[in-house]
């Protein structure tokens, strides 16, 4: 141990799992990733690299990786960064429950309609369950550019009080928020509207459209947050608003990078196929449109997300988003 501070687990080393394990280790203490693929725990521990997932950044030395769940035993912290549609699978694999567990992953659990903090109740249930969402690319956080996110804590502010040493950084600035659902409404809707506005982008309707969509996007995320307990103040913050205009203006964003793709023609059956690294709002799209149908919440974006998800040529679904009657901007009604 290079001090006497409790190991911080990281479980999951993809991109961001590894971005956050190096933001960690930054002020030189000890991190502890998990890994599902062997040979990238040899290559973490013996190069200090994750060529797979994250090129960019030559990784601390007091990062150790490991594949075996047993490790992370004495780590009273865990950030989990696995998918979402996995991270029901993979905390359940964990031999003993931190005392603090941080949802790193953005998503709706596809198969259950359940959000990521029910999904981690059910797995981990002596655990005090905190979100982490925000506007943050792997590759930035890694390379120590300045960051700030939401930390929404379920256990109140006594867990934000053991989180903050833990977890804040000069470079990474952590905003307390006890409103866990809106971190992750905010969190998962705009990995949808990310693919709407590459979409706008591949079609090259250009930035008076796309800057429309994010409008209107944020629109839903707020009917949809507010229906299931979320705070509106919390969508108007870093993890929503915030999160929300990062992830729909750069091909840096994995779900703004396949609706491009889709936009230009490609279909989503071979793009998703062809992808190493997870868009998750593919997989949020599905089950977000049930859910507002099932509150009878009007999320016209998020059905022609859907529609293009499904095969239906890019263009005609926008032309049809455009012949919708016209409405008052302002209620409750999309």
């Amino acid at each position: 141990m290079s001090d006497k501070r409790a190991t911080v687990g990281v479980l999951g080393a993809g991109a961001w799992g590894t971005a956050l394990a190096q933001m960690l280790a930054s002020d030189g203490r000890d991190v502890l990733l998990w890994a599902l693929e062997p040979e990238l725990v040899e290559e973490i521990n013996a190069r200090h690299s994750n060529s797979v997932y994250l090129p960019s950044a030559t990784l601390a030395e007091t990062i150790r990786a490991t594949s075996r769940m047993a490790d992370l035993a004495d780590c009273e912290t865990i950030l989990a960064v696995t998918p979402a549609q996995h991270l029901g699978s993979v905390l359940g694999q964990l031999e003993k429950a931190p005392r603090d567990l941080v949802l790193c992953s953005k998503g709706i659990e596809a198969s259950s309609g359940r959000m990521m903090h029910e999904v981690a109740a059910a797995a981990s249930p002596d655990s005090d369950i905190a979100v982490l969402s925000g506007p943050t690319f792997a590759h930035e956080v890694a390379a120590g550019l300045p960051t700030a996110v939401t930390l929404a804590c379920g256990g109140g502010e006594a867990q934000w009080e053991r989180l903050k040493p833990a977890i804040a950084r000069p470079a990474f600035r952590p905003y307390y928020s006890d409103d866990v659902a809106g971190a992750e409404v905010g969190g998962s809707i705009k990995n949808v509207l990310a693919i709407a506005c590459g979409v706008v982008e591949g079609l090259a309707l250009g930035q008076n459209a796309r800057a429309a969509l994010i409008a209107r996007g944020y629109a839903e995320m707020l009917r949809f947050g507010e229906a299931l307990g979320a705070q509106a103040e919390t969508l108007a913050g870093l993890c929503g608003l915030g999160d929300l205009v990062l992830t729909c203006t750069s091909t840096s964003s994995r779900n703004f990078s396949l609706g491009k793709a889709l936009g230009e023609g490609g279909s989503a059956e071979a793009l998703m196929a062809d992808r190493r690294t997870v868009a998750e709002g593919a997989h949020t799209a599905p089950v977000l449109q049930e859910l507002a149908r099932k509150h009878d919440i009007a999320m016209p974006i998020t059905d022609a997300v859907n529609a293009i998800l499904g095969g239906t040529d890019a263009a005609k679904v926008v032309a049809d988003l455009l012949a919708r009657p016209l409405r008052a901007e302002l209620g409750e009604r999309g």
